[in-house]
């Protein structure tokens, strides 16, 4: 077996000694959970009649309480894609259920909200708190003390991180999620970013431009590019907490509904009374935090996770920070291209060997955790393996080699050396840049900057021709408690019409950008923000900006004492229509980017 890799072992044992207090604090609260808290040993007859009710023919087992009842959490819409088919989910799941004398209800729902649909909208300015929502709505759910098992249904952005930074409050129950599959491919991706531009350019219209975006999005099922949601699903792999290679099986299809099938019989398997007990709160551990990050620099994934994972860890009792991504970064090699690092989508990368293909070369090549607790066996193993149906039965086999490597090579023949995630730091603050899809000769931007505080300014102003130039846009103000850190997607057309035109572009902003994040280079989640200080106050119109991956810095070049005596330009009002108002709480108790941005795990640290 191959030694691990010093930089992963290195790395690792850093998180284990940084968190060693709080992990400790966590295990006990899970253990306590267990024994003496939220189970249904500790509910009275009047608790548990109105527990089980309404549960049909399961009443007579759960009011027994021999056998587990699983608690179905659940992000069900019919108006997100990604979300519609778990409608009929829970039927799927009670029927598993009852074939292993287990029963299941549905605990509670969560919100799922689209950033396809919000993207440069007044709404989009929710997304990032929509994820402590449905961390609070999880809680809720498994609050009532009648499970022993949980199946946690959700797939997308924010969904999955919200899922299980609420969930992990209650570790002591053994935790799988269940994907739904990502829709068969449309309209290919490239053809859909040519489009974009060219109507950003005003040389289609309108009903081209949705006529385009109709045929890429256009079925159940997740968005078919490797952004946020795919990326989620990725690293669900790479902790195992989802049935061996889930991720990338289409809805609706025969080997989909087995393998939430076996997830149901797997968490009936996986609880407390038996000799296989594997508790969420154990399954995600330093090495399972770690892993989740190999992961995505291996493949390329969403940026957003340089902000949900350290969340999801910190809901652990784990602490991690940009410095372990961008050192992670440097020892692993990207071994995927899936759009927007390459032309093929998350449908071509699962028939290449996808997921399996990554994780087993990772594993063979000591770039992987294998020791760690999965929901599904004793390590990581199985997981490079993808699921079959032989004789109408689930079963795993072995993915031999890549059978696309335009898609997907093996370690030995990487795409890049590193795995495209850069922290970039200076008198500006700290960021990161995703640099998989940049072309290399744009790692490096200096030029003026061109300041704004709303991206729809950016857009005017590109309409206007007043950024035909070498140009770092600087968008401040978008962050966590300025106005709850949006993704800037809406301006990437413009920015890439730019760039096509010769001009040496970059993006700076204290706020997100897609986790499609594609060929512009953009230096994100500057911490700490413009709003409360942040030193991207101080830039003015016209300084000269360096933003560069190769060395790792993000810098004003201005004279140093000049820098000192700048003061900061006035916020933007706060926003007031949308419901945006509402999350005035999340916002002013929001902690930085590379902490995780919640309010609510901010909150809770300071009280234990």
């Amino acid at each position: 077996m191959t030694d691990l890799h010093p930089t992963i072992a290195t790395v690792t044992e850093r998180i284990v000694r940084r968190s060693a207090a709080s992990r400790r604090k966590y295990l006990d609260l899970i253990e306590r959970g267990r024994d003496a808290g939220t189970n249904r040993d500790q509910l009275s007859c009047g608790n548990l009649a109105h527990g089980f009710a309404a549960s049909g023919e399961d009443k007579p087992v759960i009011r027994t309480g021999n056998a587990m009842n699983i608690g179905i959490v659940t992000a069900y819409n019919d108006m997100l894609s990604a979300h519609q088919p778990y409608g009929r989910y829970p039927e799927q799941i009670k029927i598993a259920a009852r074939e292993v004398g287990a029963t299941a209800q549905v605990a509670g729902g969560v919100p799922a909200m689209c950033d396809g649909v919000t993207q440069g909208q007044a709404g989009m300015d929710l997304s990032l708190f929509s994820r402590d929502t449905i961390a609070l709505g999880t809680a809720v759910a498994l609050s009532h003390a009648m499970f022993e098992g949980a199946l946690l249904l959700g797939i997308c952005d924010k969904i999955v991180p919200g899922l299980l930074i609420g969930a992990l409050r209650f570790g002591h129950l053994p935790t799988i999620l269940i994907p739904a599959g990502p829709m068969p491919s449309g309209l290919a991706n490239k053809e859909k970013v040519r489009i974009r531009q060219l109507y950003a350019e005003g040389k289609v219209g309108r009903d081209e431009l949705l006529e385009s975006e109709s045929a890429s999005y256009h079925g159940a099922g997740t968005c078919t590019f490797y952004g946020t949601a795919n990326s989620n699903q990725m690293m669900m792999e790479m902790m195992g907490l989802h049935m061996p290679a889930a991720s990338f099986v289409n809805p609706g299809t025969k080997l989909r509904t087995e393998l939430t099938r076996a997830a149901t019989h797997r968490v009936a398997q996986i609880g407390w009374d038996g000799d296989d007990y594997r508790p969420l709160g154990h399954c995600v551990d330093e090495k399972a935090i770690v892993n989740a990050m190999i992961g995505l620099m291996a493949t390329g994934g969403s940026t957003n996770h340089a902000i949900h994972l350290p969340a999801i860890a910190r809901a652990a009792g784990i602490h991690i920070d940009w410095t372990d991504f961008a050192e992670i970064s440097d020892a692993v090699p990207l071994l995927a291209r899936v759009y927007p690092n390459g032309s093929g989508d998350v449908n071509h990368f699962h028939a290449a060997g996808g997921i399996s293909f990554v994780i087993r070369e990772l594993l063979d090549a000591g770039l992987l955790h294998r020791d760690i607790r999965t929901v599904a066996r004793q390590d990581l193993t199985d997981y490079g393996k993808e699921p079959v149906l032989e004789n109408e039965a689930l079963a795993w086999k072995d993915v031999p080699s890549s059978r696309d490597e335009a898609m997907l090579r093996p370690v030995s023949n990487p795409f890049q050396p590193d795995g495209g995630m850069k922290l970039l730091q200076g008198n500006l603050g700290r960021c990161v840049m995703k640099t998989s899809a940049v072309d290399p000769e744009r790692w490096t931007i200096e030029a003026p900057a061109a300041l704004f505080h709303d991206q729809d300014d950016v857009l005017r102003a590109f309409k206007a021709g007043e950024l035909e130039r070498d140009v770092v846009v600087v968008v401040r103000f978008q962050g966590p408690r300025a106005n709850g850190m949006p993704e800037l997607h809406k301006l990437t057309p413009a920015l890439g019409v730019l760039q096509d035109r010769g001009f040496k572009v970059a993006l700076l902003t204290d706020g997100r950008m897609s986790g499609a994040s594609g060929k512009v280079p953009a230096a994100i989640h500057l911490s700490p923000e413009a709003l409360g200080g942040g030193p991207i106050g101080k830039l003015r119109d016209g300084d000269m900006v360096r933003v560069c991956a190769r060395t790792g810095s993000v810098e004003a070049l201005v004279d140093e004492a000049e820098w000192e005596r700048r003061d900061h330009p006035e916020a933007p009002p706060p926003p007031y229509d949308t419901g945006r108002e509402l999350f005035a709480l999340f916002r002013h108790h929001s902690d930085l980017a590379e902490q995780g941005a919640s309010p609510i795990l901010a909150a809770m640290d300071s009280e234990v």
